[in-house]
């Protein structure tokens, strides 16, 4: 199975969201469904992403702390403070910009196991996901599937995402973290993770921006 690369705004939300589908989830022996927000909502996605987090905390903390050294670095760069690096810029500061090639290498090389990892739990679900994406369509009597970048309009039980996380769930729990010695990813795999990635990038972002907006709510004086 291949999964489409496309991160759509309808996607994000589907991945995030945690609203509930009701049952008669078909309109006309159609319905539509979102594959990359299956994977992220998925059990075993979950429980092998906070696994791997769990075994790669210390390179994970060491990356963090490399990309904040690399911004810092980048600050010093810039140094009219517009935001832009300029090639004057760049040629003036050649030993800073060495440092920031050493340590985006270093954070390449630690973050090397964990997409790995990542990637072979990632596998596993796509593995199994036409099953359960079919044992939905049986259940449902849905002849038509289509994507949800080609609707415009319709009604929230034509989502079947949802049903088909519930049957994957069923089917595949939990999937291994770790990968055989020697193994590599398919294409397949690293295009479905890079959007996967993107959107749980994307979710964490407004999340943070719906917490921002309520701290702020709550600090700003109610008028009387």
């Amino acid at each position: 199975m291949t999964i489409s690369r496309k991160l759509l705004a309808g996607t994000v939300l589907a991945a995030a969201a945690t609203f509930s589908v009701p049952a008669l989830a078909q309109l006309n022996g159609m319905a539509t469904a979102s594959p990359e927000a299956v994977i992220v909502r998925s059990a075993a996605r979950i429980a092998a992403y906070q696994t791997i987090d769990q075994t790669y905390s210390t390179q994970i903390q060491q990356i963090r702390t490399l990309r904040q050294e690399m911004a810092q670095l980048q600050r010093q760069l810039d140094t009219n403070n517009d935001g832009d690096l300029t090639e004057q810029e760049v040629q003036a500061g050649q030993a800073t910009v060495q440092q920031l090639q050493q340590k985006d290498q270093q954070a390449a090389q630690l973050s090397q196991p964990i997409a790995l990892a990542q990637y072979y739990a990632i596998e596993q679900i796509i593995n199994d996901y036409t099953n359960a994406q079919n044992q939905v369509l049986q259940q449902k009597n849905i002849q038509v599937l289509v994507a949800p970048d080609a609707i415009q309009y319709a009604p929230e039980s034509f989502n079947v995402t949802t049903d088909i996380v519930r049957a994957l769930d069923s089917r595949l729990p939990t999937v291994n973290t770790t990968p055989p010695a020697g193994w590599q990813p398919r294409r397949d795999t690293v295009a479905t993770h890079q959007t996967v990635q993107q959107i749980l990038v994307a979710a964490a972002q407004q999340q943070a921006a719906q917490q921002a907006a309520q701290q702020q709510q709550q600090q700003t004086p109610q008028g009387r």
